[in-house]
């Protein structure tokens, strides 16, 4: 029943670290979603916190999500927006748009933490050069599903019988569950590709336990049971097959090869736009990707 298990693996992202669950060599790939980083949990001493400077995407969407500490975004189509535990930030790059994210000076005066996810998810072929968005849903706006035991934040897409209000371009579900040791929890059936990241906790499935951190992906209809071991936390997510093969290449994502070497061009010779207020940073094209 299970497809593909996932260990994370250490990635420095200059001076922070964090966990990379996608791409893997095992599996580039659930449904859209491309990419899946883990940040944290991070104490931070008074006076630090992250600088991820001005950087450049296309042809994918970017998802934010956090447990604790707090996130300033500034993109290129004027979006300022705090980022805190609970809500959702939807950014469609689509034809290009450039962001950074950076601890706010307010939280950098004292100790702090920081834990959360940022995915990745492609956008179908043929809206991958629509107009760049940035949408942000606090989390008093997102359905929540209480059963015995089990509590579930629906953060895009449909599942469970409710519907997030977050604009998704494909079918797809992304959740984020607690289960209280001893409780169960089946899976959406109505996608092709499932997967299951394992945050905090212990949990059995298809006969076997697991501890946290582990991805556990499936392909597939039949019905997929979680049951905790222990007081658990998931995230759950999933949709349908992507339409084709998708490149990657450092933070481009495009069913077109040639579409990233304009895009590495472009933002080696400044096409791409500034991002208002922080404008005087900016990550540098790579060697590689």
């Amino acid at each position: 029943m299970i497809d593909t298990i996932i260990e994370p693996r250490r990635k420095d992202l200059g001076g922070f670290a964090v966990r990379r669950v996608l791409p893997s060599v095992r599996r580039r790939h659930v449904g859209p979603f491309v990419f899946l980083d883990h940040m944290g949990p991070t104490e931070f001493a008074a006076g630090s916190g992250i600088d991820v400077r001005p950087h450049p995407h296309i042809h994918l969407a970017t998802v934010t999500y956090l447990w604790e500490g707090v996130v300033e975004h500034r993109d290129s189509i004027g979006s300022h927006q705090s980022i805190e535990p609970g809500a959702i930030n939807w950014m469609t790059a689509g034809s290009g748009i450039v962001h950074s994210e950076r601890t706010p000076l307010s939280i950098r005066a004292a100790s702090h933490r920081l834990h959360g996810i940022q995915l990745w998810v492609a956008l179908p072929a043929d809206r991958e050069e629509m107009p760049p968005e940035f949408h942000h849903h606090p989390a008093s706006t997102l359905p929540v599903i209480e059963r015995d035991g089990v509590h579930v934040r629906l953060l895009a897409g449909a599942a469970f019988g409710q519907v997030s209000p977050v604009r998704v371009c494909s079918p797809l579900f992304y959740a984020d569950a607690w289960l209280t040791r001893g409780k169960e929890l089946t899976l959406p059936g109505q996608y092709p590709e499932r997967a299951v990241y394992l945050v905090e906790g212990s949990i059995e499935c298809a006969g076997a336990v697991f501890d946290q951190p582990r991805l556990l992906a499936f392909d597939g209809a039949l019905p997929i049971h979680l049951r905790a071991n222990e007081d658990a936390r998931v995230l759950l997510l999933g949709g349908a097959p992507l339409e084709g093969p998708r490149y990657m290449w450092w933070n481009f994502v495009s069913s077109s090869q040639e579409r990233i070497e304009r895009a590495k061009q472009d933002w080696s010779e400044g096409r791409f736009p500034l991002v208002p207020g922080d404008e005087r940073e900016r990550v540098p094209l790579p060697d590689g990707p």
